[in-house]
């Protein structure tokens, strides 16, 4: 299924998905349960556009490449052009939407790769590895400090964190992330993720959520 970001009312958001910008780590729980140092500059990779797909009507996983985690995130989409280190208040204007998302990882190819040294796309951006639930306009949120992300599966609360925790704010992430390449019109940054990862199945059923501000059902085909 291609992937056109849209506002929660339904509205398509004119702007193509050129990349989006991960930072990993960003949560000092969430590196400790993976046995990986916290980080004392941001951790950077890259998810291609091509990997997105909707969280609406049910997404499928890999069934080939081991385990298939599943990483709840708060996405910030970008709807101006930010190089060159803007200022926070340049970049908060520039900021169209938020909205909750699940950065998929295979596992097992990750740590593969890990161990040799090398990048993480093949665990990071394979088909299907980005699913973007709509987004609110960017300015239904006045304190980026504060927005709660939450992950249901079958009932269970798997993921329950907020913007307070992460080590890099929401602003200062995106200005450090222009400070080195651009960011453009379409372009997410997803911000990293909370405690409480693990595997995604078939059949499993999600509720994913920006706590009081969005909340959508999906299930894993």
């Amino acid at each position: 299924m291609s992937y056109q970001h849209q506002y929660t009312d339904g509205t398509p958001i004119h702007f193509p998905l050129g990349k989006a910008v991960c930072i990993g780590r960003n949560y000092a729980e969430h590196a400790k349960e993976l046995n990986n140092p916290v980080p004392t500059e941001p951790l950077l990779f890259i998810k291609t556009g091509s990997c997105a797909v909707p969280l609406a009507g049910g997404f499928s996983i890999p069934q080939d490449r081991g385990g298939v985690h599943f990483e709840a995130e708060i996405a910030v989409l970008i709807g101006k052009p930010l190089s060159r280190k803007p200022s926070e208040e340049e970049v908060r204007d520039a900021i169209s939407g938020f909205a909750p998302a699940l950065d998929l990882t295979l596992r097992d190819v990750q740590s593969r790769l890990k161990e040799k040294g090398q990048p993480w796309e093949l665990a990071k951006s394979f088909d299907g590895a980005l699913v973007l639930a709509p987004f609110v306009p960017g300015d239904a949120i006045t304190d980026l400090t504060d927005i709660g992300i939450r992950l249901t599966i079958n009932g269970e609360v798997r993921q329950d964190g907020n913007s307070s925790d992460m080590i890099n704010a929401i602003l200062p992430l995106i200005q450090h992330i222009s400070a080195h390449f651009s960011l453009q019109p379409g372009d997410v940054v997803l911000t990293g993720t909370p405690a409480g990862v693990g595997p995604l199945a078939s059949g499993d059923a999600l509720t994913i959520e920006l706590v009081g501000i969005s909340r959508f059902d999906s299930r894993v085909s």
